[in-house]
């Protein structure tokens, strides 16, 4: 498959598989700022032309582990009509007075991994088929 990006700043670096079995490839910091909720926002400097079926996914690197930060959203969703700049929105784990772990400019920071989505057509239904788990919620098949 072909995915287009377009490159916003000179320094924006093209997405890479890291190993041949990678399923996602690492993104690259290009820029790096602080919003008005102390988050750390991470600009890649990119922009994809993701095919319409298609959708990016954004998780954090199995890195963040030794961050300490958090994904803001757990996984960014990178639609087929986005044109704009991918970036990562983090949240600290650490108080903004104490010294924290964080990715810089430069550093591999994320990665997007490309799914083909399918449409889904929403049907009414007075009843659902059942199942072994039924209404099982949270913790329901074991610890």
């Amino acid at each position: 498959m072909i995915v287009k990006i377009k490159k916003l700043v000179e320094n924006a670096v093209a997405p890479i598989y890291a190993t041949e079995g990678a399923a996602g490839m690492d993104l690259t910091a290009t820029s790096k700022r602080y919003d008005n909720e102390n988050n750390v926002v991470y600009g890649v400097g990119l922009a994809f032309e993701i095919p319409q079926g298609y959708v990016g996914l954004l998780f954090p690197r199995s890195s963040n582990a030794k961050k300490d930060l958090l994904l803001s959203n757990s996984v960014g969703c990178l639609d087929s009509d986005y044109r704009g700049e991918v970036s990562f929105k983090f949240k600290r784990i650490k108080k903004w007075f104490k010294k924290s772990k964080e990715y810089e400019v430069g550093d591999r920071i994320g990665q997007i991994v490309i799914v083909k989505i399918p449409t889904i057509e929403i049907v009414d239904s007075e009843k659902l088929s059942k199942t072994e788990r039924g209404c099982g919620s949270y913790g329901s098949t074991g610890k």
